[in-house]
């Protein structure tokens, strides 16, 4: 349902459109809600990005899945996976993007990245990046003059942006 009223805030122009799921935070039973919440999720994903491609859209609106953290890569006494801020995983499609690949690798544990890690603020500056937003952007100067900017570290992922 949430998707689906993504689609309609994109129909409207919006020009940003965030759905949060929180079902996915799985500190206890995480197996048998995985055979629950992940073919749901997988069904209307790829029905959100299939709609985007037939209405012509894909190439304008990009879609980002990624959780707020990635999971312990061993199971707590509950059956579930805790925050594991060291690793976790997204999915970018349409927006222009590069897409049908993927980037970095962990561990066979999926506890440590061992090639081409990404920061979120990467992330953050890929969509940035597809807004037409300068991810180095000063946004404001304090009182002493010292610039901030909007990202402090990111840029764009190269692999995603061309």
């Amino acid at each position: 349902m949430k998707l689906l009223l993504s689609l309609r805030l994109i129909d409207s122009l919006a020009r940003v459109v965030n759905v949060s799921i929180s079902d996915f935070d799985t500190h206890s039973n995480n197996f048998s809600r995985m055979k629950q919440l992940v073919p749901i999720f997988d069904h209307a994903i790829t029905a959100l990005v299939e709609d985007l491609s037939d209405r012509g859209m894909l190439d304008e609106v990009t879609v980002l899945a990624w959780g707020e953290f990635g999971r312990t890569p061993k199971v707590n006494a509950k059956a579930g996976r805790d925050h594991w801020p060291k690793v976790a995983m997204g999915m970018m499609a349409g927006g222009g993007l590069n897409v049908g690949q993927v980037i970095g690798a962990t561990d066979r544990y999926a506890a440590q990245a061992v090639e081409r890690p990404v920061h979120y603020q990467d992330v953050i500056a890929t969509l940035y990046h597809g807004l037409g937003i300068d991810p180095q952007a000063i946004t404001v100067s304090d009182s002493n003059g010292r610039p901030h900017y909007l990202l402090k570290h990111g840029r764009p992922i190269r692999e995603l942006t061309g």
